[in-house]
């Protein structure tokens, strides 16, 4: 490992993420060296990191590389290793750009959820293709303190439960997952969104992430919660033959959901480098048990 290891630091709506860029794959990142680079107090800070691999690079990426040039090598904030992020391909493609490895348009990103279609706009924002939503069947009941609500279970590769509520305050402090029923919904957990409605085709949310509390953003949970408010209006696109778009409102900032009525779900929001720099690599050793 050399003396010195670039980074930049990004987010996209406050979901934000520590960037390593190492296409020949060449960095050794363990779990340790992982959450101590994410630790908000100790390293940099991040609710995850992004290790940039060139696909050819990446044995988990290989077969990808016909489509996909680049890998997103995404980890959790702990360590742990993460098939995908909604947000954080976003901030991803946003680098692919900065660094000059690809250009405004559409652009193929490999993950370990499969190669996601992603689409760099000339005015900046970016769009994702985040594949189709499951909607397992069956009632969901989720509570806070007293209060319980009705809600939709929603699959995005993760799971969700979607709950609308008259007050978002109605959420309580988040930092504890929220009680849900049946206990078999959700065998390892859920995520779960409590939703108000702001205008037509036009909500916002608050979300508990399993694992991790309350978080500024959740790109699945925007996508789920599109899909829940589409369908409680009536407007499924299977249905009605015409896309669905929601605008969604985190506490991070603002994205754009539209489902199509083959099912294709797109999310379109912001990423931004905030900073780029060096980590001292004899540090992250020390820091690294």
């Amino acid at each position: 490992m050399s003396t010195r290891i670039a980074f930049l630091k990004g987010h996209g709506t406050e979901n934000d993420f520590v960037i390593i860029p190492d296409p020949e794959n060449v960095i050794d990142l363990p779990p340790a060296a992982v959450a101590a680079l994410c630790d908000r107090r100790a390293g940099i800070g991040g609710d995850g990191l992004l290790h940039v691999v060139r696909s050819a690079a990446h044995p988990e990426a290989r077969a990808m590389a016909a489509e996909a040039e680049w890998f997103m090598d995404y980890r959790n904030g702990d360590g742990s290793v993460a098939e995908m992020c909604g947000n954080g391909v976003r901030v991803f493609a946003q680098y692919l750009q900065r660094a000059g490895h690809v250009a405004e348009g559409d652009i193929a990103v490999a993950t370990r959820g499969g190669v996601k279609t992603v689409h760099i706009a000339k005015e900046g924002d970016i769009t994702v293709g985040m594949g189709k939503a499951l909607l397992p069947e069956g009632d969901v009941t989720v509570s806070v303190g007293e209060r319980s609500w009705p809600a939709r279970n929603v699959n995005m590769g993760n799971p969700h439960a979607v709950a609308f509520v008259e007050d978002l305050d109605h959420a309580g402090d988040l930092y504890t997952a929220p009680p849900f029923s049946p206990a078999s919904a959700y065998l390892d957990g859920v995520n779960v969104e409590f939703v108000v409605d702001r205008g037509l085709r036009h909500v916002a949310l608050r979300v508990h992430e399993r694992g991790s509390g309350e978080t500024r953003s959740c790109g699945t949970g925007a996508c789920a919660v599109a899909v829940a408010a589409a369908r409680r209006d009536g407007a499924d696109p299977a249905v009605t033959g015409t896309p669905a778009t929601y605008t969604v409102d985190v506490p991070g900032g603002r994205l754009v959901i539209t489902e199509r009525p083959d099912g294709e779900i797109e999310m379109t929001g912001p990423a931004v480098i905030v900073a780029e720099g060096e980590i001292d690599a004899g540090w992250l050793e020390t820091a690294t048990p």
